[in-house]
């Protein structure tokens, strides 16, 4: 999720889920930016793309369509490779952000869809990105934001398309996306299996938690990963820092602390303080999701930082490494200092403007008020971080934000697992794909059975497997890839026995 500077960056067709501190956010807004100057690399030197940028009025409530409201949903669609008229559809599906055009022209999926003649499409997620109306993200308009309202917006979009695009029954569709798109793709072909013939759910948590502690104790277990550069040791230095980061705080130095760290002001209150570890935290968070996609350290650099394997400044404490470690994050970015206010925090994510509107914050921090949970605490003893990083701090925001009770988010994570089935999905021709060090593992299918189909990549981290070829490294990776290759022309070849059975009846669902 961080730069080294001149760095070769990676490809990464999804950005996380959710991402709990301003750190992890900014991050992941400077792997947007950076995203779409790499894909400039990995299709430079290609024919001519026939990439289109199109728009689709969406009913806003689906389930009460006598509101009359719609809103302009924006598409992409790539026919350079399609072999009409009876070539597959793959469509791509956005999820917490922008899509970009380079979503139809860059990535593993465009790599099959070369190989199967297959029709390109992106669509963006209602409520993120372009596909938002001006008055979107107040509140009252955020009634409108869901995942079922998402799903029915590619129902309708699959009907227009076909329309458009003159197909039928003879052109099977496979969906693809990751992380929270991965889960989408999912559900959509749990809830529309006549629509979709098949999925692709990468990286994919399709059960909903309120407290999510196991993302952190995966995290602290990678930090142990010897395979990926890990060790106990590691972990235990990290332990360490941030206890004694804690034990500043508790003893009153706010000022050194504030200074220590570089913040932009001093964290005099607790929440400013659970502000900063949680800041701290992210760097070990987003390092352990995206390990070997383009972060400004790998697990293995930054264990090697924080264990000192180079043997400089060899009696430098852990506090003092993390400390080195936040200068180095902040050579990569433009900020001059921490904000660590916890009142900032509040007003950017009450923050309703369209201009807000591409960094996503508030919209999937209503999502996870409303549906998902996926709070990432640090209560549990294998956290490495602070125990200030605690299920109260972060769904007191529900409330602040939106006015929705904390008391109301077990029933309403209750009904999305309900919904969809939570980590126990009753849908066949869905392929769920995993790294053994991605902490959203833990919310996603790892182990197939009789109608579930997955792959495990033992040593990679989220939604690696989306990357160009130009990218793989791991042997593992490029292994999961086949697999998945084979997983998709599996599937188009029954479709196509299907179709052959069938005549032009249509396809089984």
């Amino acid at each position: 999720m961080l730069y080294l500077p001149g760095c070769c960056l990676v490809f990464l067709l999804f950005l996380s889920s959710v991402d709990s501190g301003k750190t992890l956010w900014k991050i992941k807004e400077q792997l947007q930016k950076n995203k779409q100057v790499n894909l400039k690399l990995n299709v430079e030197g290609q024919p001519p793309q026939q990439v289109k940028e199109s728009w689709l009025e969406q009913p806003l409530d689906h389930f009460n369509r006598l509101k009359g409201k719609t809103f302009s949903q924006k598409f992409f669609v790539n026919e350079a490779h399609w072999q009409r008229p009876d070539g597959p559809v793959f469509l791509f599906i956005g999820g917490e952000g922008p899509i970009f055009s380079f979503d139809v022209l860059a990535g593993h999926h465009v790599e099959m869809a070369q190989q199967h003649g297959a029709l390109l499409l992106a669509v963006e997620h209602r409520f993120y990105g372009d596909s938002i109306n001006p008055d979107g993200l107040k509140t009252e308009s955020l009634a409108d934001l869901s995942s079922q309202q998402a799903l029915a917006d590619l129902a309708t979009f699959h009907g227009y398309i076909c329309r458009s695009f003159n197909l039928s029954s003879r052109n099977p569709w496979i969906s693809f996306g990751g992380s929270y798109s991965g889960a989408l793709s999912a559900w959509f072909r749990g809830k529309f299996p006549s629509l979709v013939y098949a999925a692709v759910a990468s990286s994919a948590p399709i059960k909903a938690k309120l407290d999510f502690s196991d993302y952190n104790h995966v995290v602290g277990l990678s930090l142990k990963n010897v395979a990926v550069g890990g060790s106990e040791k590691c972990w235990a230095q990290v332990q360490q820092a941030f206890a004694a980061v804690e034990a500043e705080l508790l003893t009153g130095n706010l000022s050194q602390v504030a200074g220590d760290f570089n913040c932009c002001q001093i964290p005099k209150n607790l929440d400013d303080q659970i502000e900063l570890m949680q800041n701290l935290a992210d760097l070990f968070m987003g390092t352990v999701q995206y390990n070997e996609e383009g972060v400004l350290l790998s697990v293995k650099e930054l264990c090697d930082l924080m264990t000192n394997v180079s043997g400089e400044d060899k009696d430098m404490e852990a506090y003092s490494r993390l400390i080195k470690l936040t200068q180095v994050y902040r050579s990569s970015t433009e900020d001059k200092c921490l904000d660590v206010s916890h009142e900032e925090t509040i007003k950017h994510l009450m923050d309703t403007s369209v201009h807000s509107s591409r960094r996503a914050e508030r919209q999937w921090t209503y999502q996870t008020c409303t549906e998902f949970g996926f709070y990432q605490t640090c209560e549990d003893s294998t956290c490495p971080f602070s125990g200030l990083i605690n299920l109260q701090a972060q769904t007191k925001l529900c409330t602040a934000v939106f006015g929705i009770s904390q008391h109301s988010l077990p029933s309403n994570i209750a009904f999305t697992n309900s919904y969809y089935g939570g980590d126990e999905p009753h849908t066949h021709r869905v392929l769920y794909i995993n790294g053994g060090i991605d902490p959203w593992k833990e919310l996603s299918v790892v182990q197939g059975g009789q109608e579930v189909q997955s792959v495990f990549i033992e040593d990679t981290a989220h939604c690696a497997d989306m990357s160009s070829r130009r990218v793989v490294k791991r042997d593992s990776l490029r292994r999961a890839r086949q697999e998945i290759e084979k997983q998709v022309s599996d599937w188009l070849r029954t479709a196509s026995l299907e179709k052959m059975d069938k005549g032009a009846d249509g396809i089984k669902p």
